[in-house]
């Protein structure tokens, strides 16, 4: 099966995590995709331990494996080889840039007509704070998202990974298969604005509504400001993530865990406003079991014990999916991307 994106040229002049995601996205898809580097490396190259051989051949940081799979590295210094880069620019059909705004114009100048420029920025091309420096951490400290991150009681915390770098190359790719529709129309390319900025406002849903509404959302640990019970509990063996959507689920819930629960607690509202007492009574009931056997006692509610890393990537539904590749000889994780071949049951990118 022939890939989506085959015959697409893309040129990566981005580093750090959310334009190498996106260009690493587009290889998944079938393009063929040459990243620039300058001659001291992408910054990620030296984030570690851990360490391991690369793509080429030489240790890197394990950071830097897990957004350059699937790419043509060559060196250049843009400051110094403009001409050659304007020449590759010439030969691309996306370029993916993430160089402080004004960078790219100054150095490099105008793109081909025909070509898609997508710039990817702290905060945008334009704006009071176009010109600020911006970490994923930053950005999750500025956008909101880490005061309702972490526990009540606690420290404002970030989530686990750069949440905001990796939507941010997800959103760079949506503008980008955009765009490449609209060029088969059109005929012309396009200027693309993406910004951790901008994702990370939009990536706050129900949480942005919330708080459109007047209320301060809170840090609440594991639970969910809009739905009770939807938190980890603590299991004889460790900790047990249940989550209860539905009326349906909450009654299975109550017969699985042989619940004395008043019968108006069948309504999420009703719920929410005795939080305190519905998990206090969810959580008496968890403490008694050990985790598999909640799974099984909950078939039918959305359930899963809290795993480790290792524990996720060794779980049989990623073997089943194949989680996990090879490529040039270093092992990665996969492209989450699947496509389906008429004649054959699953085909994978």
């Amino acid at each position: 099966m022939q890939l989506p994106l085959a015959g697409v040229k893309v040129l990566d002049l981005s580093r750090i995590l959310a334009g190498p995601h996106a260009a690493q996205t587009l290889s998944d898809l079938g393009a063929e995709v040459t990243k620039v580097e300058a001659p001291w490396g992408d910054d990620t190259r030296t984030w570690g331990p851990p360490f391991q051989a690369g793509f080429d051949k030489n240790e890197v940081a394990s950071y830097f494996l897990s957004a350059n799979r699937g790419k043509t590295i060559v060196t250049a210094n843009i400051k110094e080889e403009a001409t050659r880069i304007r020449a590759m620019m010439h030969e691309a059909d996306v370029i993916i840039e993430n160089f402080k705004p004004g960078t790219f114009e100054r150095h490099l100048g105008l793109v081909p007509e025909s070509a898609i420029l997508c710039s990817i920025s702290g905060y945008g091309q334009n704006g009071p704070r176009r010109d600020e420096p911006a970490f994923d951490l930053t950005m999750q400290a500025r956008s909101g998202i880490m005061s309702i991150t972490g526990e009540a009681n606690g420290p404002p915390a970030k989530v686990g990974v750069a949440w905001i770098d990796v939507m941010t190359g997800m959103n760079a790719v949506n503008a980008i298969l955009a765009a490449l529709l609209a060029r088969e129309r059109t005929g012309k390319g396009s200027r693309i604005d993406i910004s951790l900025w901008d994702t990370a406002i939009a990536a706050l849903v129900n949480q942005g509504h919330n708080a459109l509404t007047g209320i301060v959302p809170q840090r609440m640990g594991s639970a969910h400001p809009n739905l009770v019970p939807y938190r980890v509990f603590e299991a004889k063996d460790g900790w047990f993530a249940i989550g209860v959507g539905t009326k349906r689920q909450w009654l299975v819930l109550v017969e699985a865990l042989r619940l004395d629960a008043p019968e108006d607690w069948g309504e999420n509202s009703v719920r929410i406003a005795q939080r305190e007492e519905v998990e206090a009574l969810v959580q008496s009931a968890v403490k008694q079991h050990a985790r598999n056997d909640l799974e099984v006692m909950l078939s039918g509610i959305p359930c899963a014990p809290v795993n480790t890393v290792n524990e996720a990537l060794q779980d049989k539904q990623s073997v089943a999916r194949g989680v996990l590749d090879e490529h040039q000889g270093v092992t990665t994780l996969a492209s989450p991307l699947r496509f389906l071949h008429p004649s054959k049951e699953n085909n994978d990118v």
